[in-house]
């Protein structure tokens, strides 16, 4: 008996909204400051293609020091101040959005405050350590029986994180979305968390040195200059497939940059 290849196929709110497509982007340092810039090339993209774009909101509560300057996209006349400020400010001027920076961490301590409750159709977390993770699949955890219209209607969570010169990508849905019926594929409704799938290895992982860095050299020492970049444009093609072509064969992958190799992760 011939086994079908499993697929995920996109939650059709995501393929024909009738409002942009709510984005939080958490984190907004090496990977998130490069991943802002891509949201922004793909909501161009999908309003070319008579798509409501995307309308993102970037949560960071750090602010610009010399040490981000080359790895990350910020400029000396911006130390001092707020990561997702600078970086909203420059695309809503290029790009002529109306995206909004929060100067918050995004945790459950904000979450509670809200009064919509700090939801988002996309969520992208581009943090550093594994405790963040968890706090925030804890928060997204509760999403999950939300099976409201709203549009602001929790539905993915893609996590990008990466060492060195190592990283992945992992997109897991919120909740179980609803498949058609398929006699060619077998199509896949849930895709756990990273926190699920990689629970004990995250669990087990040295804790990581988030001592801030004193100047560009000490920082290369810690993330390769084109790590943060390359993790973001990979993860970024991910997206614009799940939004363009409305199916997914993998659902993330990893990368090793010193070896210049990848390996996708497949939908199962």
């Amino acid at each position: 008996m011939k086994t079908l290849t499993p697929i995920h196929i996109t939650d059709n709110y995501l393929i024909n909204p009738t409002n942009p497509i709510t984005v939080n982007l958490i984190g907004c340092g090496g990977t998130g400051s490069q991943m802002l810039t891509n949201l922004a090339r793909i909501n161009q993209a999908m309003l070319a293609l008579n798509h409501p774009g995307l309308m993102v909101f970037a949560y960071d509560d750090d602010t610009v020091s010399e040490a981000n300057l080359g790895r990350q996209l910020f400029a000396e006349a911006e130390i001092g101040l707020y990561k997702s400020v600078v970086l909203i400010n420059r695309i809503n001027r290029f790009f002529g959005t109306n995206w909004k920076a929060v100067t918050q961490r995004y945790d459950a301590d904000y979450v509670e405050a809200q009064s919509n409750d700090g939801k988002a159709n996309l969520f992208v977390t581009c943090v550093d350590n594994a405790v963040s993770r968890f706090e925030i699949a804890t928060i997204l955890e509760g999403f999950t029986g939300y099976q409201s219209y709203e549009r602001n209607r929790p539905l993915y969570w893609m996590d990008l994180g990466n060492s060195k010169d190592t990283g992945q990508v992992v997109l897991s849905t919120i909740g179980n979305h609803k498949q058609p019926e398929s006699k060619k594929y077998a199509p896949v409704g849930n895709l756990p968390f990273v926190t699920e799938t990689f629970k004990e290895l995250l669990e087990t992982a040295d804790a990581t040195d988030n001592t801030p860095s004193c100047s560009l050299a000490e920082a290369l020492t810690k993330q390769d200059l084109f790590i943060n970049s390359t993790l973001a444009n990979m993860g970024s093609s991910l997206l614009w497939q799940l939004f363009k072509e409305g199916l997914l064969f993998n659902r993330g992958f990893f990368m090793n940059l010193h070896d210049f190799r990848t390996q996708p992760l497949k939908v199962a």
